[in-house]
């Protein structure tokens, strides 16, 4: 019983890990992947998708530069197939050559299902504790930053 355990709360660090690598590599199908084809994801001011095919299209979009995603305290309850997840997330995204960017500090709470294929994302929440702009953005107010982004993620 408890290798079960341990064993699907390895498999669902995998699939949480596996989403930062998929973005920072660029590789969309990995990243599209841990999604269920049909799930509910919340990121507050950045929008709201309901698809794995829509978050995937909304994240090759959105990171045009360099990126770097760090998932940590990773807490993850299992009941049956249904599971709950938490993690922090520091992220570092730049946008084309690296002229601005933003440094996004929070967590992710999500809900995991098991299928056929493994352990996917049903539904996903963010919930941004600090943003802080990098380059020229670094120079403008937080608060109109925030809602340009808000703006520009709504428009993609």
């Amino acid at each position: 019983m408890l290798e079960n355990v341990v064993r699907d709360e390895w498999q669902i660090q995998s699939v949480l890990t596996a989403y930062a690598s998929g973005i920072d590599g660029r590789d969309w199908a990995l990243f599209e992947n841990c999604f269920m084809e049909t799930c509910e994801l919340d990121y507050g001011p950045l929008g709201q998708w309901q698809s794995a095919a829509a978050i995937t299209q909304f994240m090759q979009r959105s990171h045009s530069g360099p990126s770097l995603h760090r998932l940590t305290n990773f807490v993850v309850r299992v009941e049956g197939d249904v599971a709950r997840a938490r993690c922090y997330v520091d992220a570092v995204v730049y946008g084309p050559n690296a002229w601005f960017g933003a440094r996004t500090l929070g967590y992710y709470d999500d809900q995991l299902h098991r299928t056929q294929q493994g352990w996917r994302i049903a539904r996903r929440r963010f919930t941004c504790v600090r943003m802080t702009f990098l380059g020229v953005l670094g120079f403008l107010p937080a608060v109109l930053v925030r809602r340009l982004a808000g703006l520009a993620a709504r428009r993609m």
